[in-house]
């Protein structure tokens, strides 16, 4: 790794400079907590520790180097070794000083346009400052006796999402946008609880009170599975489904062997066919199709399911119908790009993630209903906190306590309009289009999937290998020898699969880029696991320029890699075919 530059201590009226009476004890006592919960009458040692707080997170952001630390992870664990809470107190600059040091100076440059590994990007500057109010606010979403204004920011942003994808008239959005009897949606702490929240709304559906049976909530599913007269529940959705889904049917009671992964196609969507063939299995079993989820950005290819003809089965299935829209959702901002998501409208659910492509800081999920009504069916309520004549909207949530995260993307669409997202996704699509056609040109790179949404994926394979795999490919179509060459091509595979696990290190390693690695099934080899390098094009510091110095820096590391490593295996594996 390169070395990175140690950061300067530089911090205007000494508010940061190490303390000289080192040895000073600082004694607790109540006189002396209190200060630290009442702002100074004048703001002057205020604005002084929020001028060095700036001044030390601006440092980071101008600092040169890597993007990560040259710090290896056993050193850095043995700074945050100590098995015990500290007791004696010590004053604010020195702790700054120490969160310098040792977590800002080791933190991750997410930010840097180098970076195009994951969904985790740059922010606007501005955020910094909301969160900053956030925090001083410290709204509690859960009741409006804690959460008075913010309250009404919440509403006001899902009725804007909801009316993004969904769709409703001008009565149906003037009529409920501050309804507290309901709720259009909630906010998340993330993506997770959002499609948690939104399959308990389809259990709910799916096993509905009724005479001699009390409902799912007070009876449990054993009880609702006889009542119903099926042998069991699923929940369907392509082998690209988000892991979160995993949780949900695990905490929702279904066990994860119904949580059922349909193949996808070439183009990495669920395979409708094999849906359809799934679907007339599962109800010769009897059982219940609790819901259908589609993926609008698949986590690993940012591929879109087809969510029209998704609606059709989830129809013929009379099941709730779900849209995971986590990463691409945001998109809807963008008029020139709503046609991408066509059918989502269509949906019963549908969450996304605001610190993905909203721009915003960790975290924030939220999950918006079709049915203004939905959320009603799982509405909790204590007489200490969420009353059942309440306006809170901890009435519909999943999640107790919650800060005022919805000011993040609220004051981002403030700031930079629907119009002002038009340009960023303009600029993501330009650098996936600039992505793909680099890669493309090159003779050692592979291109693994058909990007939709800023995500693609890729291999190192050297031209003359390709060529080769390439007629290995035709001679699979033949009959007779189709059995011994899927072996010699699947074993060309897996030595590649190591070479590009070993561009990975290395691109770690180097530390002046970075992608990402996963492996995938749906590609031409499938069944075959292939290892592909992974770049999110988002970051609105990125250019194409930046994008070729990545790729040739990796093309130069996967050549070297591959003539000390891997050419003389690979050379006897093409000489046997």
């Amino acid at each position: 790794m390169n070395p990175r530059k140690e950061l300067k201590i530089d911090i205007s009226d000494h508010v940061l400079a190490p303390s000289r009476k080192k040895d000073k004890k600082i004694i607790a006592s109540i006189d002396y907590l209190s200060k630290l919960f009442i702002m100074p009458d004048t703001s002057d040692k205020f604005v002084a520790f929020g001028d060095a707080l700036l001044n030390m997170i601006h440092d980071f952001f101008q600092e040169k180097g890597g993007i990560h630390s040259s710090i290896s992870l056993p050193d850095l664990s043995k700074i945050f070794s100590n098995t015990t809470p500290p007791s004696d107190p010590k004053l604010i600059r020195d702790v700054l000083i120490e969160i310098k040091q040792n977590v800002i100076a080791h933190s991750v440059k997410v930010g840097n346009p180098h970076y195009i590994g994951h969904m985790t990007s740059a922010i606007p500057y501005f955020m910094i400052l909301i969160e900053m109010i956030i925090a001083a606010l410290n709204q509690n979403q859960i009741k409006i006796e804690t959460a008075k204004a913010s309250s009404f920011v919440e509403r006001e942003f899902l009725a804007w999402i909801h009316r993004l994808v969904f769709n409703r008239s001008e009565k149906f959005y003037r009529r409920n946008i501050q309804n507290h009897e309901l709720s259009l949606g909630n906010v998340t702490v993330d993506g997770t609880i959002a499609n948690l929240t939104a399959l308990w709304i389809a259990r709910e559906k799916a096993f509905p009170p009724r005479k001699g049976f009390k409902g799912i909530r007070k009876e449990g599913f054993q009880t609702a599975l006889k009542k119903s007269g099926y042998s069991s529940a699923a929940v369907l959705v392509s082998s690209l489904g988000h892991y979160s889904l995993d949780k949900a049917v695990d905490v929702l009671g279904l066990g994860s062997k119904n949580l059922i992964r349909i193949p996808v196609n070439t183009n990495n969507q669920i395979n409708i066919k094999k849906l359809r063939s799934k679907v007339k299995e599962l109800r010769r079993a009897k059982c219940r199709i609790m819901a259908l989820v589609g993926i609008a950005g698949t986590t690993e290819t940012g591929n879109i399911d087809d969510l029209q003809e998704l609606r059709e089965v989830a129809n013929e299935c009379n099941t709730h119908f779900h849209v995971d829209a986590a990463w691409g959702g945001a998109t809807l901002l963008a008029r020139r790009y709503k046609h991408l998501l066509e059918g989502i409208e269509l949906a019963d659910s549908v969450s996304i993630d605001a610190h993905k492509l909203f721009y915003t800081p960790m975290s924030m999920g939220m999950v918006l209903f079709r049915n203004e009504k939905d959320l009603s069916l799982v509405k909790y309520t204590a007489e200490y906190v969420v009353r059942r004549s309440s306006v809170d909207q901890g009435r519909f949530t999943l999640e107790g306590s919650r800060q005022f995260d919805v000011l993040k993307p609220w004051a981002s669409l403030k700031i930079l309009g629907t119009d002002g997202f038009q340009i960023l996704f303009d600029h993501a699509f330009t650098l996936t289009a600039d992505m793909n056609q680099l890669v493309t040109a090159s003779e050692n790179f592979e291109p693994m999937n058909n990007p939709q949404l800023f995500i693609h994926v890729y291999r190192f394979v050297p031209g003359y290998v390709q060529e080769s795999l390439k007629k290995l490919l035709q001679q699979t179509k033949c009959k007779n020898k189709k059995t011994g060459v899927k072996k010699k091509m699947h074993a060309v595979n897996d030595l590649l699969n190591h070479l590009n696990v070993d561009l990975h290190r290395a691109i770690r390693a180097e530390d002046t880029t970075f992608v990402s690695r996963t492996a995938l099934k749906a590609t031409s080899y499938y069944p075959q696991l292939i290892v592909v390098l992974r770049s999110v094009t988002v970051n609105p510091l990125t250019n194409r320029l930046i994008l070729k110095e990545i790729l040739n820096k990796q093309e130069k590391m996967g050549q070297a890699l591959y003539r000390r490593k891997y050419k003389k295996k690979m050379d006897v594996l093409l000489k046997k075919m």
